[in-house]
């Protein structure tokens, strides 16, 4: 069904009997003015959220994954198109609940294979009170929920390789961030085959840290997990404080050009990562994000 938008009402200057007196003929206009614009605002806002194609899909798994976190499985199997169209880790999509307004930014958090070839998308979803996430984490299996087309360039991974030569690889991830490192580190960039792949992982304690069940998978895979904690129990013995600290404690890199980094998480992580980055000698281009 297309959608028709009548043209603006012209502007008319209602009779005198009917305006306030203390308004003026130009200050009439101009209010008259400014309300047409914000109707215009209005249907135009109305106009680009309807250009979104959402796609209904149902929910195939919710389950907790920590403190205020969820592992979400959706099926999209019959929605073949959009699961072909996840073709890179660190690509993400916007997800609709019923009856709210405002989607939910979310990094898809498996590998684009199991997509492929399963027809599922997987997320880790922290549940913030008031947000369309805490609705998501409130559903149950089958309860249908809308996806928009999958956006985002992902990591240019292309851009450190091959392995020989980019031997070193920094992973930075916090919070929820971790999503787009797992789809990344489960479809195989080559770990194995550099000398030094090591993912700094930053959390506020154990408890708030997800995929700690996939840590043996991904070390196995030639990854080192370094676990960052800032608020850490009297237990803890590894790294505290946060995933800049921890990093710049051990440094070690031998030849910053032939480095790569990789960066997910909150905005001021990643701003004072890369800062310490560069002025570590390691090239702008090879710090890699996924936006």
């Amino acid at each position: 069904m297309s959608l028709i938008i009548s043209p603006s009402p012209s502007l008319t200057l209602h009779p005198l009997a009917h305006v306030s007196p203390s308004l003026s003929i130009p200050r009439r206009l101009h209010l008259n003015l400014r309300s047409s614009r914000r109707r215009l605002a209005t249907v135009s806002a109305a106009v680009r959220q309807d250009t979104t194609v959402w796609t209904p899909v149902p929910l195939s798994e919710v389950e907790p994954a920590g403190e205020s976190l969820f592992e979400v499985a959706i099926d999209v199997s019959d929605a073949p198109d959009l699961a072909a169209s996840h073709t890179i880790a660190g690509q993400y999509l916007q997800l609709r609940v019923p009856d709210l307004p405002k989607p939910s930014f979310l990094s898809i958090a498996s590998p684009p294979k199991l997509a492929a070839k399963h027809g599922v998308f997987e997320f880790l979803v922290k549940s913030v009170p008031g947000s369309t996430a805490e609705a998501l984490c409130a559903l149950k299996k089958g309860d249908v929920v809308e996806l928009s087309p999958i956006m985002g360039n992902g990591f240019t991974i292309d851009l450190i390789e091959p392995p020989e030569k980019y031997g070193t690889v920094v992973i930075f991830a916090t919070g929820t961030g971790i999503s787009p490192i797992r789809s990344l580190i489960e479809s195989g960039f080559d770990a194995g085959k550099r000398s030094d792949v090591r993912l700094y992982y930053g959390n506020r304690n154990l408890q708030t840290m997800g995929y700690q069940d996939r840590f043996k998978d991904w070390e196995s895979s030639g990854v080192k997990i370094i676990p960052v904690l800032s608020q850490p129990d009297d237990s803890w013995t590894g790294e505290t404080g946060y995933v800049q600290d921890a990093y710049s404690r051990a440094k070690q890199i031998s030849d910053p050009l032939a480095t790569g980094a990789i960066l997910a998480g909150y905005k001021d992580m990643i701003e004072a990562v890369t800062s310490i980055l560069l002025a570590d000698g390691i090239p702008a281009d090879k710090i890699l994000r996924d936006y």
